[in-house]
């Protein structure tokens, strides 16, 4: 299966604005040489995109009048891939970065095969965003098992899965699913268990072998307002061997802003705001309060502080590296 970089892709898009490029406008947009460009469109020419071109001093490149697109190659991996980083890119916060996301998401859609537009759109429909999460690396997902659930939330139709609890008990469970929600890098089924009679959440990492039973449901009421709100109610319950407790020299509308998904935060005067946070470990705390890019104090717990004077240390080296390095 041919590989289609991020390059192609662009230069696709470039074309498919149905206007002729001169070359050099090409590679100047691009940011490559002619014969990188020339390379690219002999890749896009193997795919099966008639592109044309001129040769000469002025000459270009541009898409054959009225030509019908064919189908995008990437295979099932690749298309879940590149629908989840562009719906987060969507979300950013970064300036001009979801207008141009969602822009792109929609043509890549457009040009996918029938099978594979299904299950990107199907996850695009039923997917919510809880915020970030914290720093640390979460376990990855199967992309199959990821449009699977997707496939099923959207069509309301009874999953049956095996599953693996924290404390490593194995289940098979049966249930109407609802909503995915995606918290950070760890996504979450939200669903209501026909055998326990009540609502839960199931990571996906810990979804084996999920598979549609083909009947359908009608939809039951949430007990929560949307279903990330859900998920997030369900982590805050558990129980965390680490509360901390900080006071913080910024504005509390600022402060959650930048860290209101991982903690509450109350205002104490126009520029200072208390913050509670918790958490399996402290490291990733002490790096959200980092972030703020406010002074803080922390009230509890210790420990915290213990963690912030390491870090301090490892960063004040690493500042100082160019110093103390030998000259001549």
């Amino acid at each position: 299966m041919a590989n289609t970089s991020s390059r192609t892709l662009q230069l696709l898009s470039l074309l498919q604005n149905h206007r002729y490029w001169p070359g050099a406008e090409l590679t100047a947009r691009l940011g490559v040489s002619a014969r990188t460009v020339r390379r690219d469109v002999d890749r896009l020419r193997e795919l099966g995109y008639p592109v044309e071109a001129r040769r000469g001093v002025d000459g270009g490149y541009q898409l054959a009048a009225g030509a019908a697109l064919p189908p995008l190659v990437i295979d099932d991996e690749e298309a879940v891939a590149l629908a989840v980083g562009l719906q987060a890119a969507a979300q950013s916060a970064v300036e001009g970065i979801a207008e141009s996301s969602v822009r792109v998401l929609a043509k890549v859609v457009h040009v996918m095969p029938g099978r594979l537009r299904r299950r990107v759109e199907a996850l695009r429909e039923v997917t919510e965003a809880a915020g970030s999460g914290g720093p640390a690396v979460r376990p990855g997902v199967d992309p199959v098992v990821l449009t699977e659930t997707a496939l099923a939330c959207r069509d309301a139709e009874r999953l049956v899965f095996a599953y693996t609890a924290a404390d490593g008990r194995a289940s098979s469970r049966r249930v109407e699913p609802h909503r995915l929600v995606r918290l950070g890098r760890r996504w979450y089924l939200v669903a209501y268990d026909l055998d326990r009679q009540d609502w839960r959440s199931f990571r996906l990492d810990r979804l084996v072998s999920p598979r549609a039973e083909g009947g359908r449901f009608r939809p039951r009421e949430l007990p929560a307002a949307d279903a990330a709100a859900f998920v997030r109610a369900g982590l805050d319950a558990l129980p965390r061997p680490h509360r901390v407790e900080a006071l913080v020299d910024a504005p509390a509308a600022v402060v959650r802003e930048r860290i209101g998904m991982w903690s509450t935060v109350e205002e104490v005067a126009v520029d200072r705001c208390r913050v509670w946070m918790t958490a399996d470990s402290l490291d990733w705390p002490a790096m959200a309060l980092g972030i703020v890019g406010a002074d803080f104090e922390v009230v509890c717990p210790p420990a915290l502080r213990t963690v912030l004077a390491d870090l301090a240390g490892r960063f004040t080296r690493a500042a100082r590296a160019d110093e103390d390095r030998p000259t001549g």
